[in-house]
């Protein structure tokens, strides 16, 4: 999911930390230390990782927009000026809008904020936005929670003691209280020093941004993957005490299933699978640059020659046209399944049922699939030419039932229509008349709409009034009749 780092760059941010040795540094230099250290590691273990750098003080700038280049957003650190005085408030708005206008407000995001602790003064100041949060109207409005998906991490360039000296913990637990509980704050242990702030900023690589690696298992098939981005554990809402679940780190594939079978159905989320190379015994990295770029071409050439049942499985599914029903933990499945970014490149996706021993209705409940060996006579036919799903339900569902749906007006005219039509040939259509007025009137009461049944009944009236001396007696009877009975 993609990162937002704001960086705090008011005056606070420069006030000298007593540092052991002749170097004397600012809190913004520990900032930028801790977040190299970030941009080093995702640049190695999360390189699939959309980042952008935004920094603050009364106004905010995007410094880096979203990119997987951390050599940009590092040389973007060593370029940041000094400004004036703290206003978070600006800055979570800009948050808002550079997110959505690049992902939208669906995809979920993750903001981590770098800054001191001090709150700002005066108007504009997290005090005072806290303070005037409950007499704002709905177009000035707080930006947290924010309109998308996301967690919120704090990072303090101060200690706990200090913060706690004045009312600056409080106001920042409620800024992750007021973004649905989604975040946590971190704070540098004992002084303040490059070593607290490399553990400051380890729990956060830890907590965030640690890939996930798992074990792809098909019979005695076997393939060492990361999973990107992360899955997260998932909350069950109708247990009593509810538990997150966190999917196992051993995937084990447990069936075959066409395409056209499984469809389209809902998942919680979509991560990419990516095979993993092993390295060689005995290799080890020289300094310098090139060193490291031959080394890793080197390592990718290799690990080419190498069979992996990952890309086995990748190629084998892109060709058959199946996806692969993988267990995720007890009672939980998803499916990998191969999706194209262009004609030329495709990726092995994996996608996340809900839990549950029938996340899909129409396949029936996964423990009870079976091979078609297994089956007295092939249920897809001899042919391919038929398929054993979807499988009716037991139950006759309340919207398998014939609906009448006006979401246009060509809608309602249609039906009005028909019933005009079928009026003027009384009384040989009486009963496909009645049954067409009946629906009618059935579905105008259910949506309120009276005014329908006095304009069709008057148009009834209007219709009896035009009647050719030729027409049957009855014809006037039915008529009359359906018109009286629709202005009860």
């Amino acid at each position: 999911m993609p990162t937002v780092v704001v960086m705090d760059v008011s005056l606070s941010m420069t006030r000298p930390v007593s540092v052991e040795g002749s170097e004397e540094y600012q809190r913004k230099h520990l900032a930028v230390h801790g977040l190299t250290m970030l941009f080093e590691h995702m640049a190695t273990n999360y390189k699939l990782e959309f980042t952008a750098l935004v920094v603050f003080s009364s106004l905010w700038e995007l410094m880096v927009p979203f990119t997987r280049d951390y050599n940009t957003l590092q040389e973007a650190l060593s370029n940041m000026d000094d400004y004036d005085k703290t206003c978070l408030e600006s800055a979570l708005l800009g948050v808002c809008n550079i997110v959505q206008q690049e992902w939208g407000a669906a995809i979920p995001c993750q903001v981590v904020l770098v800054t001191d602790g001090c709150l700002g003064i005066g108007r504009g100041s997290l005090r005072h936005s806290l303070a005037t949060h409950n007499q704002r109207s709905e177009s000035n409005r707080f930006p947290l929670p924010f309109p998308f998906p996301s967690k919120l991490y704090v990072m303090c360039m101060a200690n706990l003691e200090e913060l706690q000296s004045t009312d600056s913990l409080d106001c920042l637990e409620r800024l992750i209280d007021l973004n649905n509980g989604e975040g946590q704050i971190f704070t540098i242990d004992g002084p303040l020093c490059l070593k607290n702030v490399q553990s400051m900023f380890g729990k956060l690589i830890d907590l965030a941004y640690t890939p996930f690696h798992a074990v792809l298992k098909c019979g005695h098939l076997t393939s060492d993957v990361q999973v990107f981005p992360r899955p997260e554990p998932f909350i069950i809402d109708e247990e009593i005490d509810p538990i997150p679940k966190a999917i196992n780190t051993d995937l084990e594939i447990v069936g075959f299933v066409d395409i056209a079978d499984i469809s389209s159905p809902p998942v919680l989320s979509r991560h990419l699978v990516l095979p993993i190379a092993l390295n060689r015994e005995g290799d080890e990295v020289g300094p310098g640059i090139t060193d490291d770029t031959e080394d890793e071409n080197s390592a990718n050439q290799i690990a080419g020659k190498i069979p992996n049942f990952c890309v086995l499985l990748h190629g084998s599914l892109k060709v058959e046209g199946m996806v692969a029903v993988v267990q995720l933990g007890p009672e939980w499945y998803g499916m990998l399944y191969s999706q194209a970014d262009s004609k030329k490149k495709s990726n092995l996706m994996m996608s996340l049922f809900e839990p549950g021993p029938e996340p899909l209705p129409w396949l029936g409940k996964m423990a009870q699939l079976g091979p078609i060996s297994d089956a007295k006579e092939n249920p897809y036919g001899e042919d391919d030419n038929k398929s054993p799903f979807p499988l009716q339900p037991k139950n006759k569902r309340s919207y398998a039932q014939n609906v009448t749906v006006w979401i246009k007006p060509s809608g309602l005219q249609t039906d009005v229509q028909k019933i005009l039509r079928n009026a003027r040939k009384l009384p040989e259509k009486t009963q496909t008349f009645y049954k067409e007025l009946n629906r009618l009137r059935k579905a105008a009461l259910a949506f309120g709409f009276l005014d329908l049944l006095k304009g069709v009944a008057d148009m009834l009236e209007r219709e009896c009034t035009l009647l050719p001396d030729t027409a049957h007696p009855d014809a006037a009877f039915q008529l009359t009749h359906a018109a009286q009975q629709l202005k009860v």
